[in-house]
């Protein structure tokens, strides 16, 4: 795909630079490098931001996550591979990917909270929204993949 967009780091850094500390913090939370690539990946895939689903699945890679796994994340419901936190992180994230069809629902969000508590709930929708920031600045400036050096 050509790019003739904007790089919005450079045209506007100072809008650019706050999404960057906000990742760095989100990195930081509650949540494991695993279960935040895997809400990294899939608000990605469903956002259609090939550019993050191809780097997002590369540190995945490299962190030992297993291929079988990545390649049932877009039918993790049908999938065993799957534990039950990270199917409710999972449910979450289409949840709140797709925040205008129904919205977070309430049976979810008492069942993460009974599971998770407020704090790390708290984590896992902020991750969400920081990936669907990125995505939506992927699509929308045409940021193309960068093939793994494999």
């Amino acid at each position: 795909m050509k790019k003739d967009r904007i790089d919005i780091s450079e045209v506007n850094p100072n809008a650019y630079k706050p999404i960057l500390t906000l990742y760095d913090d989100i990195k930081k939370s509650s949540l494991s490098d695993l279960e935040f690539l895997l809400i990294e990946i899939r608000a990605s895939q469903i956002n259609g931001c090939a550019y993050c689903v191809q780097m997002h699945i590369q540190e995945a890679v490299n962190q030992g996550e297993k291929q079988y796994r990545i390649h049932a994340l877009p039918f993790w419901r049908e999938s065993p591979f799957f534990s039950e936190e990270e199917q409710i992180i999972l449910e979450i994230t289409e949840e709140v990917t797709h925040i205008s069809v129904n919205g977070l629902s309430d049976e979810l969000y008492q069942k993460a909270i009974r599971l998770f508590g407020e704090k790390k709930v708290a984590d896992i929708i902020m991750a969400i929204c920081c990936i669907n920031v990125w995505n939506r600045i992927g699509r929308a400036t045409l940021m193309t993949p960068i093939p793994s050096q494999e």
